[in-house]
């Protein structure tokens, strides 16, 4: 990093000031961490019962909203979600109270994330020119916000279609699913958190975009490519094979695309202005 300011005067860091200010980032980190997974520890009935299993429910507000869209649209019809019949199986005897303090952690990190990433801005930018930081001027709110929405996207929408799907999925009726706890828990994080950074797309390309890395022609002409390979993982993780579902889920990452392009076409004029001056 570059300087730190006390007041009008400028002090230039060595690299061990540095080491020192990011262990002290780190710390208060991952204090915040801790302290939303002990908060998280003790509402265990709302983590487990609405949180955990909540999207193989079929009171779940999103499938309930499902089954209405089902009920009242006939291009809806294939939507609706029921009770997934399944049974949950713990083989360690240490699981269940691991899976509590697991649990608690996903939680805890996830709702320590805009404190988090506001330590990680705190100790970037004293690095940053002054124009810089006008230009980057609530990069938290924004980023928190995404990664929240990406968050609560996965959740809402892409996890009720793939849980249910592939628990309930049967090769044949010979074999019975018991699904292991675990593997269920992996399953819920990877269309969460995973999503919540593909919505930081948008800082993303902002960043490599002011870095000349990226240009918004380079996205233009790559959107058909793009578009293809957004269908074609969308279409792995929710398999139900409808045509519905995946564009219901595939659209917004659609406007996250456009988004994005918008966001680089910006910096990009913005950059060229600059050069002329």
């Amino acid at each position: 990093m570059g300087n730190i300011t006390d007041g009008k005067d400028k002090k230039e860091m060595g690299f061990f000031d540095h080491i020192e200010a990011l262990r002290w980032h780190i710390m208060r980190s991952a204090i915040a961490v801790v302290a939303g997974a002990l908060i998280a520890f003790t509402q265990k009935k709302f983590i487990f019962d609405y949180l955990l299993f909540g999207p193989t429910n079929a009171q779940f507000p999103t499938n309930r909203f499902f089954c209405w869209l089902e009920n009242n649209y006939t291009f809806f019809q294939g939507l609706c979600i029921k009770d997934a019949k399944f049974t949950f199986i713990n083989t360690d005897i240490t699981g269940q109270f691991m899976l509590h303090i697991q649990m608690a952690l996903y939680v805890g990190a996830i709702g320590a994330f805009p404190y988090v990433f506001w330590e990680i801005w705190r100790f970037i930018k004293p690095a940053l020119h002054e124009r810089e930081i006008r230009n980057t001027r609530g990069i938290v709110f924004i980023t928190s916000m995404l990664f929240t929405i990406g968050c609560l996207f996965g959740y809402f929408i892409i996890a009720p279609f793939s849980i249910n799907f592939l628990v309930q999925y049967q090769a044949t009726s010979i074999v019975l699913n018991m699904i292991d706890i675990n593997s269920y828990i992996g399953l819920l994080i990877t269309m969460t958190i995973p999503t919540g950074i593909l919505f930081e797309l948008p800082m993303l390309v902002y960043l490599l975009t002011k870095l000349g890395i990226l240009t918004p022609e380079f996205m233009r002409k790559g959107r058909r490519i793009s578009y293809v390979a957004i269908l074609v993982v969308v279409a792995i993780i929710t398999p139900q094979g409808d045509v519905t579902s995946l564009l219901l889920i595939s659209a917004p990452i659609f406007l996250l695309y456009e988004l994005s392009i918008g966001v680089s076409n910006r910096v990009y004029k913005q950059l060229v202005k600059e050069e002329a001056y």
